[in-house]
């Protein structure tokens, strides 16, 4: 796993946003690229960048497929805190990608299982995911995949913790009783089948999160442990993530990144 410790938030967001574009630019043939991609607050400085190298002529997504890793279950894709309504207000409405490009689970799917079956699918059609950036929990999750959560898991649904949901009440005016119980993820290994895996950590609250997923055992009780099996992983990571992280294993990454 590769682990690189960054000034601050924004630079975190500018270095995974240059490197983004840098995949999809290289990217060659006539097949899609294929993106896998969070939400949340930890992306949304990324995205802003992104936007910004696309009204610059950096970087086109024309020829980009995304698959979002999840949604909450029980909300429609145009209430206010749908991961399918902040995608479209803060990212994909503002490139130029295709709308049928763009795969959002469907929280309101009659049958949940069944569209989760159908999300993996599609993802195994496309020829799986070139590159799929994430975030991390302040308990260490990846996606919905909370702790003690499958590290072979698949796309499902997810009983969010209460960590979780008490997190996420900032989205909802600070009332836990509106946040959804369940969501529909991708699963840890979903995300380790990419091709490279990119996970973003930013501020304090990461910070034992960062030192168990880094110095930690693999273990299903921090889910983003799995990053140190895949073979590119990248750990983007401000200050205030690696605070926790012991001297010599900073000094180390810092190192070896100069």
């Amino acid at each position: 796993m590769r682990v690189l410790i960054k000034n601050d938030e924004q630079s975190v967001a500018a270095f995974a946003a240059e490197y983004i574009a840098c995949r999809i630019k290289g990217h060659t043939g006539e097949a899609p690229f294929v993106l896998g991609l969070p939400t949340g607050s930890t992306p949304f400085k990324t995205y802003a960048r992104l936007v910004e190298m696309y009204r610059e002529g950096r970087v086109s997504f024309a020829n980009v497929v995304t698959f979002n890793m999840d949604e909450y279950v029980g909300l429609d894709r145009e209430h206010p805190q749908s991961y399918h309504r902040f995608m479209w207000d803060n990212f994909f409405g503002l490139v130029d990608i295709k709308p049928e490009n763009a795969n959002i689970l469907d929280g309101m799917a009659l049958d949940l299982a069944e569209e989760c079956a159908r999300y993996e699918k599609k993802i195994q059609w496309y020829g799986g995911i070139d590159l799929f950036m994430g975030g991390i929990g302040t308990d260490g999750h990846i996606a919905f995949n909370e702790p003690f959560s499958s590290l072979n898991s698949r796309t499902r649904v997810k009983t969010l913790t209460q960590e979780t949901i008490e997190s996420n009440s900032r989205f909802f005016g600070g009332d836990t009783s509106q946040v959804p119980r369940e969501a529909l993820t991708v699963g840890v290994g979903t995300i380790l089948s990419a091709k490279e895996v990119l996970i973003l950590a930013t501020g304090s609250a990461k910070a034992t999160a960062v030192k168990m997923g880094v110095e930690g055992a693999y273990n299903h009780k921090w889910t983003v442990s799995a990053l140190q099996t895949h073979p590119h992983g990248i750990l983007v990571i401000d200050e205030p993530a690696a605070g926790e992280l012991t001297v010599n294993t900073y000094r180390y990454f810092k190192e070896i990144e100069k």
